[in-house]
Protein backbone atom coordinates (compact mmCIF):
# COMPACT_ATOMS: atom_id res chain seq x y z
CA UNK A 1 0.00 0.00 0.00
CA UNK A 2 1.39 3.46 -0.98
CA UNK A 3 0.80 6.85 0.77
CA UNK A 4 2.08 9.97 -0.05
CA UNK A 5 1.03 13.36 1.87
CA UNK A 6 1.12 17.19 1.15
CA UNK A 7 0.66 19.60 3.21
CA UNK A 8 -0.63 22.90 1.99
CA UNK A 9 0.05 25.71 5.12
CA UNK A 10 -0.73 28.40 2.87
CA UNK A 11 -3.71 30.01 2.79
CA UNK A 12 -6.28 29.51 -0.19
CA UNK A 13 -3.77 30.20 -2.85
CA UNK A 14 -4.09 28.80 -6.53
CA UNK A 15 -0.47 27.78 -5.94
CA UNK A 16 -1.54 25.16 -3.37
CA UNK A 17 -4.17 23.88 -5.11
CA UNK A 18 -2.03 23.46 -8.47
CA UNK A 19 0.49 22.04 -5.81
CA UNK A 20 -1.70 19.26 -5.15
CA UNK A 21 -2.91 18.75 -8.23
CA UNK A 22 0.89 18.25 -9.18
CA UNK A 23 1.10 15.57 -6.21
CA UNK A 24 -1.78 13.58 -7.19
CA UNK A 25 -0.38 13.49 -10.97
CA UNK A 26 2.91 12.39 -9.16
CA UNK A 27 1.22 10.07 -6.74
CA UNK A 28 -1.09 8.04 -9.69
CA UNK A 29 2.22 8.04 -12.06
CA UNK A 30 4.35 6.50 -8.89
CA UNK A 31 2.04 3.62 -8.46
CA UNK A 32 3.33 -0.12 -8.91
CA UNK A 33 -0.16 -1.14 -10.45
CA UNK A 34 -1.19 1.29 -12.55
CA UNK A 35 -4.32 3.14 -13.37
CA UNK A 36 -6.53 3.79 -16.18
CA UNK A 37 -6.16 7.42 -17.29
CA UNK A 38 -9.41 7.97 -16.61
CA UNK A 39 -9.21 6.57 -12.87
CA UNK A 40 -5.84 8.97 -12.74
CA UNK A 41 -8.03 12.21 -14.15
CA UNK A 42 -10.73 11.69 -11.71
CA UNK A 43 -8.30 11.68 -8.46
CA UNK A 44 -6.93 14.81 -9.54
CA UNK A 45 -10.29 16.46 -10.21
CA UNK A 46 -11.39 14.73 -6.78
CA UNK A 47 -8.09 16.16 -4.96
CA UNK A 48 -8.68 19.53 -6.29
CA UNK A 49 -12.00 20.05 -5.61
CA UNK A 50 -11.21 18.81 -1.74
CA UNK A 51 -8.30 20.74 -1.49
CA UNK A 52 -10.11 24.03 -3.07
CA UNK A 53 -12.93 23.20 -0.83
CA UNK A 54 -10.65 22.84 2.60
CA UNK A 55 -8.42 26.46 1.42
CA UNK A 56 -12.16 28.42 1.04
CA UNK A 57 -14.23 27.02 3.51
CA UNK A 58 -11.72 24.48 5.99
CA UNK A 59 -9.64 27.20 7.80
CA UNK A 60 -7.29 28.40 5.24
CA UNK A 61 -4.95 25.45 5.77
CA UNK A 62 -5.12 21.59 5.15
CA UNK A 63 -3.07 18.35 4.72
CA UNK A 64 -3.41 16.16 1.96
CA UNK A 65 -3.51 12.51 2.33
CA UNK A 66 -3.23 10.08 -0.75
CA UNK A 67 -3.58 5.84 -0.53
CA UNK A 68 -3.86 3.12 -2.62
CA UNK A 69 -5.64 0.55 -1.70
CA UNK A 70 -6.16 -3.08 -3.66
CA UNK A 71 -9.70 -1.66 -5.35
CA UNK A 72 -9.83 2.12 -4.71
CA UNK A 73 -7.42 5.45 -4.64
CA UNK A 74 -8.62 7.32 -0.83
CA UNK A 75 -8.24 11.01 -0.88
CA UNK A 76 -8.04 12.46 2.24
CA UNK A 77 -7.92 16.24 3.14
CA UNK A 78 -7.35 17.37 6.54
CA UNK A 79 -8.96 20.85 7.46
CA UNK A 80 -9.33 23.22 10.49
CA UNK A 81 -13.43 23.04 10.45
CA UNK A 82 -15.58 21.35 12.20
CA UNK A 83 -18.51 21.57 9.60
CA UNK A 84 -19.33 19.01 7.15
CA UNK A 85 -19.43 19.47 3.49
CA UNK A 86 -23.23 19.86 2.99
CA UNK A 87 -25.03 19.18 -0.41
CA UNK A 88 -27.22 22.17 -2.04
CA UNK A 89 -28.69 23.49 -5.21
CA UNK A 90 -25.94 24.46 -7.26
CA UNK A 91 -26.08 28.38 -8.31
CA UNK A 92 -26.22 28.06 -11.79
CA UNK A 93 -24.84 31.56 -12.45
CA UNK A 94 -21.46 31.16 -11.36
CA UNK A 95 -21.75 32.64 -7.96
CA UNK A 96 -21.49 30.46 -5.25
CA UNK A 97 -20.48 27.20 -6.88
CA UNK A 98 -22.42 23.95 -4.93
CA UNK A 99 -21.00 21.52 -8.05
CA UNK A 100 -18.41 19.93 -6.08
CA UNK A 101 -19.57 17.87 -3.25
CA UNK A 102 -22.58 16.24 -5.61
CA UNK A 103 -19.45 15.35 -8.05
CA UNK A 104 -17.50 13.60 -5.74
CA UNK A 105 -20.29 11.61 -4.33
CA UNK A 106 -21.10 10.50 -7.83
CA UNK A 107 -17.57 9.51 -8.74
CA UNK A 108 -16.65 7.98 -5.68
CA UNK A 109 -17.59 4.72 -4.61
CA UNK A 110 -17.91 5.97 -0.52
CA UNK A 111 -17.48 9.47 1.02
CA UNK A 112 -16.86 9.89 4.39
CA UNK A 113 -16.56 12.68 7.09
CA UNK A 114 -14.55 12.68 10.54
CA UNK A 115 -14.15 14.58 13.18
CA UNK A 116 -11.05 14.98 14.87
CA UNK A 117 -11.34 15.13 18.51
CA UNK A 118 -8.68 17.62 18.51
CA UNK A 119 -10.69 20.01 16.07
CA UNK A 120 -11.56 19.96 12.58
CA UNK A 121 -11.88 16.97 10.44
CA UNK A 122 -11.23 14.71 7.70
CA UNK A 123 -13.05 14.74 4.36
CA UNK A 124 -12.46 11.29 2.51
CA UNK A 125 -13.50 9.88 -1.31
CA UNK A 126 -12.15 6.28 -2.30
CA UNK A 127 -12.11 6.82 -6.27
CA UNK A 128 -12.32 3.28 -7.96
CA UNK A 129 -8.98 2.47 -10.01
Amino acid sequence: METMSLNAETVSSPASVADARDTARDFVAGLARPVAADAADTVVLVVSEHVTNALRHGGGTCALDLTEHPGSIEVAVHDLSTHAPQMRTPDLHGDTGGFGWPMVNRLAHATYVTHSSAGGKTVSAFLPR
